[in-house]
């Protein structure tokens, strides 16, 4: 997705790790009825089920997710289906896997996902969302408005920032994706999206030091 040159000063760097541990929430993988692995640019989410999968943790794995503007050309079929089929690389069972592939955005995410389970008659009371690392206070806050009866475990990959930066292989990239989300996570409530969840006055700082720094590609507009 991009170079691995370093592009970012200690100072930002900080900044960037206190906005990374900030999106985890720091649940503990337990035994749910269902999981969900919400699609996007990164397989580490669909390793990360079938691993947890194969830890007993849930007995059905829902894949969830079509096609936006950064997966297109790397999951041509879309998100879900490639997941499914990276998850039965690593041992899952297809009957174990639930597709819903036409889902545009986290909401939908979490409605499409809960309406494909009730078509097959499983109504959980606890859910897993797997996600990108960042991605888990976001998507607990949508869940937790959009599905507020089940009870929400967020796990993923268990990467730090470093090594998900050595992933991804650009480090601006990552940051101005870190930056984006906490947007989101701070202005969805006030639309309806998303639960409003606290945001401590160090991270709200970082993360306004690195827009003012310039990590806003991934800004909503």
């Amino acid at each position: 997705m991009g170079n691995n040159e370093r592009t970012l000063t200690e100072e930002q760097r900080h900044q960037a790790l206190l906005v990374w541990e900030y999106h985890h929430m720091g649940h503990e993988p337990r035994a749910v009825d269902v999981a969900i692995g919400l699609g996007s640019h990164d397989l580490g989410v669909a390793r990360t089920a079938a691993d947890l999968y194969h830890r007993g943790l849930f007995p059905t794995l829902v894949f969830t997710g079509g096609n936006s503007r950064t997966t297109r050309s790397r999951f041509p079929r879309g998100e879900a289906v490639h997941f499914r089929e990276h998850a039965l690389d690593h041992g899952v069972p297809d009957s174990a896997i639930l597709v819903e592939p036409n889902a545009a955005n986290t909401g939908q995410n979490i409605t499409l996902s809960r309406d494909l389970l009730a078509s097959n008659g499983i109504v959980p009371t606890t859910v897993m969302l797997v996600s990108k690392p960042y991605v888990e206070r976001r998507s607990f806050a949508t869940a937790r408005k959009l599905w507020p009866e089940v009870g929400i475990v967020c796990a993923s990959e268990p990467l730090g920032l470093d090594d998900y930066v050595k992933n991804v292989g650009d480090e601006k990239l990552v940051v101005d994706m870190l930056v984006g989300d906490l947007q989101r996570v701070i202005e969805y409530p006030r639309h309806g999206f998303a639960i409003a969840q606290d945001v401590p006055d160090d991270v709200h700082a970082a993360y306004e030091s690195l827009v003012r720094d310039g990590f806003t590609s991934r800004l909503l507009s």
